[in-house]
């Protein structure tokens, strides 16, 4: 029954959207007359290029790369040159003077007023002259081949949520009216800014064979019709390693399959499904195996999910993630899916992140004006709480917006709000979080503070000269504001804040990253007095994956050349750990999922108090590209992790860990072994 009035009520929502919605007009040229909006813009595009071919001259004088032009077709009616990526003066004089005869155009209307369009359009250098040479006399034309065309890029799917991959889409992020902080990104969202053909193009290894083209270039299998993709590719992630000190080498063996495709470019599915084993360095173990659930599961892997017990000290765990997305307009995308979302400009993010155990989930990302607004519900696990024995994991539900507003052409301000609650014998997924435009503390309030859980939280992010980002969250669980400026260390002051820069291309050196950041988050903040409503799913947490009562330094260094990566990674930080002895059990806010009412104290509270551990992490990483349709790599990392606590235990003992990895691995998720 409630499952019923949860579907009545999500079609309702999504009808009361698109009823909302206002009818966009596509840009319109005098020659094309078509009638459907795909057809005119298809017209429109087509006619630019082809005048572009045939104005554009710029002969032998410089080195012919291929480049690609990001332009505006305003909504003045002209045209403007945003951005040519080539280092050669010689070519962007010459585009902007082919711009100049362009043809005039009617600009594309929203709710019947003018609006600004952006285009790429590519120009490669290959294809123009193999057309001049196939017109030499009695010359047998020659054949342009090319590798499979991806219509993935035109698809509405997510970008797959790596930090590998998003280092290299500054182009997006610095693009007019960009909304930068919800990930996973969408493809056609930024292919408008990002060629990502033309990079693909760059890579290309020669082979003529099937094997060489599979295992460099493309997907596994491809197929396409006029309104219509799919692939299909296997996934692996394959590692071995050693740690000092320790007999038993580590290891890792991933296999699975990844399935994917798009319908109009209206429609995008995808689904992958992992089997894995795997045994770690001993810490990652040892916490693995403290986060196990109440029943049932050996253990909890960081950045994965359960798993079973498989020999030799090791952990067995599936796991499985997919989505479906539909865009019923150009500014609404609505997915649901079971996997993980982020928000956040920075390495780690206060508010959502992927470091836990993929989770259902529906999302709707609308944009407007200078503004967008993503809504998430999402089904989650308490996996702590006895439930009987033929019943599953206890489940709780959360429910959040985001609403990012580019206030500037630099400057972007975005709100964060989201609410906590659980499934109980008197209710289940409460119908009133359903509203998109609500404040959750309001409805938080009027239902009483054990009904749900509450969080506030303001983020900012400045672009700087198309090199620089500066960012900041500031998340708010709960504050006492008399008690806060007494500076009384109030228990329930809980909160937390992130700065960080990022400095692309740095000195300018191309593909050169520089990343520092700083993370602080209050002791008891994420917890609740009911265990259930924490911030966390499956035994891990929804933001920082180092919890709470830390402060954290964080920079990173990385860098691509062709399909050649690298990256190194310091971290410093300083975590309060609850005690455990058999005269300390209090909770010293360290561990979001314990209940907050067995703290230590309601006042005097520090950040890194109980049992204060410092730890030091460094890890490097390099590798090879190997076939950029699948993301599949082969690498080498070294981590070097300092763990110091003034109470050792066996989880939390004092230990310096240097481990060594060598690997295969089709990168789609994050692993993150830096706690």
């Amino acid at each position: 029954m409630y499952l019923k009035q949860l579907l009545v009520f999500i079609l309702l929502l999504l009808t009361i959207q698109i009823s909302q919605a206002q009818v966009e007009k596509p840009i319109r040229l005098s020659n094309c007359q078509q009638n459907t909006s795909q057809e005119i813009e298809n017209c429109f595009l087509t006619t630019l290029k082809q005048v572009f071919n045939s104005e554009f001259n710029i002969a032998n004088r410089i080195n012919q790369k291929d480049f690609s032009v990001v332009f505006l077709a305003s909504k003045t009616g002209e045209f403007e040159v945003l951005y040519v990526n080539t280092e050669s003066d010689l070519i962007k004089k010459e585009v902007s003077r082919v711009f100049k005869t362009f043809p005039k155009f009617t600009p594309a209307q929203y709710n019947n007023h003018a609006i600004d369009k952006r285009f790429i359009l590519p120009y490669l250098f290959n294809n123009k002259k193999i057309e001049i040479e196939t017109k030499k006399k009695n010359e047998a034309p020659k054949k342009n081949k090319l590798i499979y065309k991806n219509r993935l890029y035109n698809s509405v799917l997510n970008i797959p949520l790596t930090h590998q991959n998003y280092r290299g889409l500054s182009n997006f992020e610095f693009s007019e009216n960009a909304h930068t902080a919800v990930k996973p990104y969408i493809y056609n969202e930024v292919a408008q800014q990002v060629d990502f053909d033309s990079l693909d193009q760059k890579k290309v290894k020669k082979g003529n064979s099937w094997f060489s083209r599979k295992l460099w270039n493309e997907n596994m299998l491809a197929v396409q019709g006029d309104n219509y993709w799919f692939h299909l590719d296997p996934v692996i992630d394959l590692s071995m390693g050693i740690e000092n000190d320790v007999a038993d080498y580590t290891y890792n063996n991933t296999r699975g399959i990844k399935i994917e495709g798009g319908l109009a470019n209206k429609i995008g599915f995808t689904s992958s499904i992992f089997e894995s084993q795997g045994r770690f360095a001993d810490y990652f173990n040892s916490w693995a195996l403290s986060r196990r659930p109440i029943n049932e599961a050996y253990a909890i892997i960081p950045s994965r999910d359960t798993s079973k017990e498989f020999k030799n000290g090791a952990f067995d765990y599936p796991m499985a993630t997919g989505s479906v997305s539909v865009a019923p307009y150009s500014f609404m995308t609505i997915q649901f899916g079971h996997d993980k979302n982020f928000i956040g400009d920075g390495y780690r993010s206060l508010f959502l992140s992927d470091v836990g155990a993929p989770y259902t989930f529906l999302k709707i990302n609308t944009k407007f004006w200078n503004i967008q607004y993503t809504n998430i519900w999402t089904w989650l696990r308490d996996v702590n709480t006895e439930t009987a024995s033929d019943e599953p994991y206890k489940r709780k539900y959360m429910a959040l917006h985001y609403l990012s507003w580019n206030a500037t052409k630099s400057l972007n301000i975005g709100l964060f709000e989201s609410v906590t609650w659980a499934k109980t014998e008197n209710s289940s997924f409460d119908v009133q979080y359903l509203n998109p435009v609500i404040l959750y503390r309001a409805m938080e309030y009027a239902n009483g503070s054990k009904a749900g859980n509450a969080m506030l939280g303001l983020s900012a992010n400045y672009r700087f000269k198309g090199t620089a980002q500066f960012y900041s969250q500031f998340v708010l669980d709960e504050l006492t504001m008399s008690e806060f400026f007494k500076g009384s260390g109030y228990w329930a002051n809980k909160y937390g804040f992130q700065v960080g820069a990022k400095y692309y291309d740095a000195f300018k050196i191309p593909n050169l990253m520089l990343q520092a950041e700083y993370n602080q988050v209050q002791a008891f903040t994420y917890s609740h007095n009911n265990p259930t409503l924490n911030y966390g799913h499956a035994n891990q947490a929804l933001a920082h994956l180092w919890e709470s009562n830390f402060q954290e330094f964080t920079m990173i260094a990385s860098y691509q050349r062709d399909r050649w990566f690298g990256s190194a990674k310091i971290i410093s930080g300083a975590k309060g750990f609850d005690i455990n002895s058999d005269t300390d059990t209090y909770s010293y806010g360290g561990d979001i999922f314990r209940n907050n009412t067995e703290r230590n104290n309601n006042y005097g509270i520090t950040i890194g108090q109980g049992n204060k551990a410092t730890i030091r992490i460094g890890e490097l990483q390099a590798g090879y590209l190997i076939n950029p349709a699948t993301n599949l790599k082969i690498f080498g990392s070294v981590l070097y992790r300092d763990f110091k606590t003034q109470t050792p235990n066996a989880i939390f003992e004092n230990k310096t860990t240097t481990w060594f990895n060598l690997g295969i691995r089709t990168d789609i998720n994050n692993w993150y072994f830096d706690f």
